[in-house]
């Protein structure tokens, strides 16, 4: 479908004016916004915002309808045009297992580390700001009343990486991992150094087992992400995974190696 996410809900927006009787100037002078605003909004020239939506929800009664469809939007369309079919993928898993060896997994990230991840990106603060919002929405799946199982394998290194000239902040994102860990359906074991040179440093990637019984796989690079369902190529990262998670320290082992990285940035 060619529509987008944005198009629909200023679409939806248009509609609801409509079926409350009002023109685009009544609305706009109750919700203090100016016409002009709602036009923009309405004809897809302005994109909409959480205030903006938060205020026509309480003007038109929705129970916060707009401001969901919002959060929704930002799950999708927040995130790279090359990148929605995996977010897809990734909302209907059952598990996923996610190796890392450089950064902390998306999945896992507090607001302030991911910004960090896109800090020297060539990406605009608007483009910023939508990677980070659709990175912290896709966190739901964990979080949800039935949540997807994660296992995410990192490298030692992940944990011991500076922020530069931000130590407090690494801090917070490794307690953040410790709270993460302690869930029962998330596992995060880490790789020691003394694994040395292993399978697999030379790039992180992503399994998802979905509901059907198939398995989708996410490869990152520097320049756009490659989603796989070959069944091919699905058995050579599973071998990858498996040669991986077996040079990995046990559950608890990683954890107790976790609360200690996270006490060294404090």
């Amino acid at each position: 479908m060619g529509e987008s996410w944005w198009d629909f809900i200023a679409g939806e927006l248009r509609q609801a004016r409509a079926r409350a009787g009002l023109s685009q100037e009544d609305l706009a002078r109750r919700i203090n916004y100016s016409a002009s605003h709602v036009s923009g909004v309405e004809t897809g020239q302005r994109p909409p915002k959480a205030d903006y939506l938060t205020a026509m929800d309480q003007a038109l009664e929705t129970g916060g309808l707009f401001l969901r469809m919002l959060r929704r939007a930002s799950l999708t369309d927040g995130a790279p045009a090359w990148m929605r079919a995996w977010v897809d993928d990734e909302r209907a898993a059952s598990m996923l297992r996610w190796y890392e060896p450089a950064y902390v997994p998306g999945i896992l990230q507090t607001e302030a580390y991911a910004r960090m991840t896109l800090a020297e990106s060539l990406m605009s603060a608007e483009e910023v700001d939508q990677r980070v919002t659709s990175r912290l929405g896709r966190q739901t799946i964990i979080t949800r009343e039935h949540p997807c199982r994660l296992v995410a394998v990192i490298d030692v290194m992940v944990l011991r990486r500076p922020l530069a000239g931000h130590a407090a902040l690494m801090g917070q994102q490794l307690a953040h991992l410790v709270k993460m860990a302690v869930l029962p359906h998330v596992q995060i074991l880490v790789v020691p150094e003394e694994a040395g040179l292993y399978p697999s440093l030379q790039g992180g990637f992503i399994l998802a087992s979905l509901t059907d019984g198939s398995v989708a796989a996410y490869l990152d690079n520097q320049i756009r992400a490659q989603m796989m369902h070959q069944v091919e190529d699905i058995a050579a990262l599973e071998a990858c995974w498996e040669a991986v998670r077996g040079e990995a320290l046990s559950r608890r082992q990683s954890l107790d190696l976790i609360k200690e990285a996270a006490s060294s940035w404090i």
